[in-house]
């Protein structure tokens, strides 16, 4: 049996490892997924698409970054409160431009992507609306009345309700 101790180089070498993994899985944070599906074998992967998702009182803001579809190729389903898009980028590499071409670098992603979101608050699909521009998707999804903030006016312990009045317009008779 072979016993070996450890020196500090070993250690500074395998911090160095797990540094350089750590920086290079987290360095673009989310978008990184997304904008890196090109390093896989032939550029194509499912990929999460980067979001940022957001409230205020009335509605729930969902912005999604898409660039290279048209807005008629994004599939957006609302069910209950989980939020679905969907799409494909195309392939560079197979449009009419680029055959013939002689490649020198094809590192943009393709192939289809989808991504789900399920939100913590209740959400009116039936009054959602979806704006695309310069390949940005905005989502406005307004919240259920139930879900949205409400004041509730606090009174005095010692304070009495306010006197009920008849339908006749007269005081409530005292007995």
């Amino acid at each position: 049996m072979v016993s070996r101790m450890l020196g500090t180089d070993d250690f500074v070498s395998l911090r160095d490892a797990m540094d350089r993994l750590f920086s290079e899985s987290f360095a673009l944070g989310p978008a990184r997924a997304f904008w890196s599906a090109a390093a896989n074998t032939n550029g194509s992967a499912r990929a999460n698409l980067p979001l940022d998702v957001y409230a205020n009182d009335s509605e729930v803001i969902v912005i999604a970054a898409v660039p290279g579809v048209e807005p008629d190729d994004i599939e957006l389903t609302i069910n209950q409160n989980t939020v679905t898009l969907r799409g494909e980028l195309k392939n560079v590499a197979s449009s009419e431009e680029a055959k013939n071409a002689t490649w020198f670098v094809h590192e943009l992603p393709y192939g289809k992507f989808q991504r789900s979101l399920t939100l913590p608050v209740d959400i009116d699909s039936g009054n959602a609306d979806a704006i695309f521009e310069h390949g940005i998707l905005k989502l406005k999804l307004p919240k259920v009345a139930s879900a949205q903030p409400k004041q509730i006016k606090v009174r005095s312990a010692n304070a009495q309700p306010a006197p009920q009045i008849e339908a006749t317009g007269s005081k409530p008779s005292e007995s």
